[in-house]
């Protein structure tokens, strides 16, 4: 394990950096100074993470274009009507303005409650011994406008789904390097769940980390244990550097594989 460890680090250290972060929608955070609008824009970021990359960017450039340099005072100050204007006609795949529209007013209506997405998944975690609960209740508050409170924008983890993207949300959220921005303090990377898309499914196989056929919740939870062993408080780490292979055209799953055999 102390050798996979080193070699990991070896990843980490050599491509865990901003200049490797386009394209990935994380990009935009940085566009923005105050941590109550990096919240927002991860948000609704990470929940159209799904994808072409290059159509990502396009979409999510959309939104933040209309919501302008701070985010946060215009989704507090407008209401559902000047949105649906704003957003009319908009689409990412099968994502309408109106499912947008919903996903604002839920983000509005827990800001209004809380003061900040942060305070929100804040006062949900300390109830639990891990986040998985905090999480169900985090998005609970955001899909309030939702029918039946669901939404594939940011699926639930009680619906057994490995919720990819809102794990990387998280990531964005929590972690501080020199790639995640960690605007959310208070709050520790240690119980984060790796955000299992193809990539690291097919990296943590070839790892032994898994032997599931699903890349559902349970196996994220297990590979996250794996990732755990070796890194205790921050589970997660690695998870940047290592979805590059098969990301960027530059760098290719052999390369990956040569430095960890």
């Amino acid at each position: 394990m102390s050798f996979l460890k080193n070699k990991l680090e070896q990843i980490y250290l050599k491509y865990n950096k901003f200049q490797f972060i386009h394209p990935d929608p994380l990009e935009f955070l940085y566009n923005y100074k105050n941590p109550r609008d990096q919240e927002i824009v991860g948000l609704i970021a990470s929940s159209l993470a799904y994808g072409k990359v290059t159509q990502i960017l396009v979409s999510v450039k959309k939104i933040l274009k209309f919501l302008g340099k701070t985010p946060r005072n215009l989704i507090i100050k407008e209401d559902s009507l000047f949105f649906k204007k704003a957003l009319a006609g908009f689409k990412h795949r099968f994502t309408t303005g109106e499912e947008i529209v919903l996903l604002l007013m839920g983000i509005r209506k827990t800001v209004q409650k809380y003061e900040s997405l942060e305070k929100c998944f804040l006062s949900h975690s300390n109830r639990d011994t891990n986040y998985l609960g905090a999480i169900t209740r985090f998005v609970a508050e955001l899909t309030c406008f939702f029918p039946n409170n669901k939404t594939y924008l940011i699926p639930s983890p009680e619906d057994g789904s490995a919720c990819k993207r809102l794990m990387l949300y998280f990531r964005w959220m929590i972690r501080h390097d020199e790639v995640d921005p960690g605007c959310w303090e208070k709050i520790s990377s240690e119980k984060l769940i790796i955000p299992l898309d193809t990539h690291i499914y097919f990296i943590s196989k070839k790892l032994g980390f898994t032997n599931r056929k699903s890349a559902d919740m349970k196996t994220a939870l297990e590979i996250t244990e794996a990732f755990r062993k070796i890194n205790k408080q921050d589970p997660v780490k690695y998870d940047f550097a290592l979805t590059r292979f098969g990301i960027r055209n530059d760098f290719e799953y052999h390369q990956l594989f040569n430095i960890v055999n």
